[in-house]
Formats: structure tokens, C-alpha cells, sequence
């Protein structure tokens, strides 16, 4: 999709620096939270966004705050552009009382009512069919909202992704698929797992609009999304966005990513960098300054670590919040846990 560099995809200048800010704070969070897993105060699993910010800033600064999003395990991106506090998903990656899931979710499982965020799920795809759900839901009750559904090129291999863009197209419903492709389903490349080289032709078997969009470039993210969720907000039902992305890190923090070389990696970071990318289309524009920029950095830097400072000091978990948030009867469980006390 063609975009002017005058024009910037129609943005004021008040907005494009919102922009990128938020990108620069997603990278600098994420990085932080590395350091902070090699510390040893990260448990189980982290999954990071670095390299793929333009995407979840891209799409999720067009929605409103009763839109609601749903993302797979790499989710961190998506609940802090949403408006969860870096607070509370630093927290909640320390397994910290104060986290938006109250420290038992953890990195793959950030969640807040208040803001639509249904989650981090750790299932491949599992949150496809519950946003169809949602969809359905404000449909249904004839709200003014729609839904986004994040999801990785892993999980378009598994029936959820079929069924799931299949009911969608069928009942009309207010849902945007977005698959960050960031070209690797864990080890393997989406090069040798697909037997087509795009989601196009599976978003048209579905009989809905399908689009590939440069995932390093926030505002082709921004204007094909914009497109998107006019359609889904008007009635005229799902549509599904193959971004292409790369993440600059490997799968988790345990993977050594052995099955991409260093060059290709470092070619990435070197030429493709989303922020890079965006900071010299904004100062080519002459709206904005390499001083406000350092001022964006500056800001995100002073955030992250007061986000870490409050994880920190905040307090653990209660032993009795063990006993809370579950799928049984509560007084059935406690009784449960006094009987073979005694």
C-alpha cells in the first residue's frame, strides 16, 4: 500500500511521536526484561517482541478502549499499547502480587479486563476461536467494538486458524486477523512449513479480504489495519493481514536460534530495524527533531526502570491466592486443604 513520506499516512505530528515512543518502550521493556531473566528474577518462559514493535504500535494505536485484543505468548507489546501498566506486566513477569494477573500468569499469560486484553494465550491458536467468540458476542449484542486477534505463521498450521476464519466469514463478525510472520514457527522456517508462499489465498478460500503488509514499516502496519477495522467496525466483516516481521531474538529466551545464521540475523537488524526505520522517515518529513526523538528515548528509558523498581519491591503473592481464580468451588478447596492439615 502506497504512502506518502509528506503526509506521514495522515498523522499529526502529536501522534507520530506517540508512536514512536511506544515503540521505543516496547524494545527498551523487552530488553530490560532480558537482563532482568539473566538476573534470575524472570521465571519459566519469556518470549520478546524486539524487532516486531512496529506491528502491535502499528495496529493496536487505531483501536478504542472498548476494542478488545487478543495475543499468543508474545505478548508483552500488545498489553502495554493496549494501556496495561509496564508496572503491572513488569510485575507480573517477577511473579509479583501487583501484576496485571497477579503474579500467577506470568509471561505468557498477561490478562486485564479494564483495557480488552484477553490474553496471552500459551496454546498455538487457541486464541483464535475465542476471539471469534467475542466477535460474536459484540455482534450479537449490537455493540460499537470490534475485535483483534494476534497470532504467529505457527499457528495458521492448525485447524483453530481454519475453523476459526471460516465462522468468522460466515456470521460477518467484527474480528481482524492479524499474523505476525516473523518468518520462524519456533526452529522451523515458514519457507518449509507452507505449502504457499503468503496467506492470501487461504484468506480468499474464507471468501475475506487478505493483505501482505510490510510488518518493519509502522505505517504501512497503520494504514492497512486502518482499512481493516473501518470494515470491520461498518459490517462488513472479518479481514485477515499476513505482517510479515522478524523477531531480532530467538524464540525464548532458551533458544540459541542455531537454525538462522548471524548474518541473516544481523542483516535484519542492520537494514530492517522497525525504530530505525521510523525515526529517519519522521526526521526526512522535517516534523520532528532528533532532539525530541532522544527526549522519546529518554522518557521510555525512565519508564522501564521505574517499572522494574516497583516489580522489586512489591510484594509476593499470598499463599492463600493459591486457592483463588480456579475452576472449583473455593470453600470446597479450602476445606479440602484444612482436612488433611488435621
Amino acid at each position: 500500500m502506497a504512502i506518502s513520506n509528506l503526509t506521514l499516512a495522515g498523522l499529526t505530528k502529536t501522534q507520530l511521536l506517540e508512536m514512536h515512543y511506544q515503540m521505543t518502550l516496547l524494545r527498551l521493556f523487552e530488553e530490560k526484561s532480558a537482563e532482568e531473566y539473566t538476573r534470575g528474577k524472570i521465571g519459566g518462559f519469556l518470549h520478546l517482541y524486539v524487532g516486531q514493535e512496529a506491528v502491535g504500535v502499528g495496529a493496536i494505536t487505531l483501536l478504542r478502549p472498548e476494542d478488545k485484543v487478543l495475543s499468543s505468548y508474545r505478548e508483552h507489546g500488545h498489553a502495554i499499547v493496549k494501556g496495561v501498566s509496564t508496572r503491572a506486566i513488569m510485575a507480573e513477569l517477577f511473579g509479583k502480587s501487583t501484576g496485571c494477573s497477579k503474579g500467577k500468569g506470568g509471561s505468557m499469560h498477561m490478562w486485564s479486563n479494564e483495557h480488552g486484553l484477553y490474553g496471552g494465550n500459551a496454546i498455538v491458536a487457541a486464541q483464535l476461536p475465542i476471539a471469534v467468540g467475542l466477535a460474536f458476542a459484540q455482534k450479537y449484542q449490537n455493540e460499537d467494538a470490534i475485535t483483534v486477534c494476534f497470532f504467529g505463521d505457527g499457528a495458521v498450521d492448525e485447524g483453530a486458524f481454519h475453523e476459526s476464519l471460516n465462522l468468522a466469514s460466515v456470521w460477518k463478525l467484527p474480528v481482524v486477523f492479524i499474523c505476525e510472520n516473523n518468518q520462524y514457527s519456533m526452529g522451523m522456517s515458514v519457507q518449509k512449513a507452507w505449502a504457499v508462499d503468503n496467506l492470501l489465498v487461504r484468506a480468499a478460500a474464507y471468501n475475506m479480504p487478505g493483505e501482505q503488509v510490510d510488518g518493519m514499516d509502522i505505517l504501512a502496519v497503520y494504514e492497512a489495519t486502518k482499512a481493516a477495522v473501518e470494515r470491520a467496525r461498518g459490517g462488513e466483516g472479518p479481514t485477515l493481514l499476513e505482517i510479515k516481521t522478524y523477531r531480532f531474538r530467538g524464540h525464548s529466551m532458551a533458544d540459541p536460534a542455531y537454525y538462522r545464521t548471524r548474518e541473516e540475523e544481523h542483516l535484519w537488524r542492520s537494514t530492517r530495524d522497525p525504530i530505525g526505520i521510523f525515526e529517519q522517515k519522521l526526521l526526512d518529513s522535517g516534523q520532528v527533531t532528533q532532539a525530541e526523538i532522544d527526549a522519546n528515548n529518554a522518557r521510555a528509558e525512565q519508564v522501564v526502570e521505574d517499572a522494574v523498581e516497583f516489580a522489586e519491591t512489591s510484594p509476593d503473592p499470598a499463599l492463600e491466592e493459591l486457592y483463588t481464580d480456579i475452576l472449583v468451588d473455593n470453600s470446597t478447596a479450602l476445606t479440602y486443604r484444612y482436612e488433611r492439615k488435621s
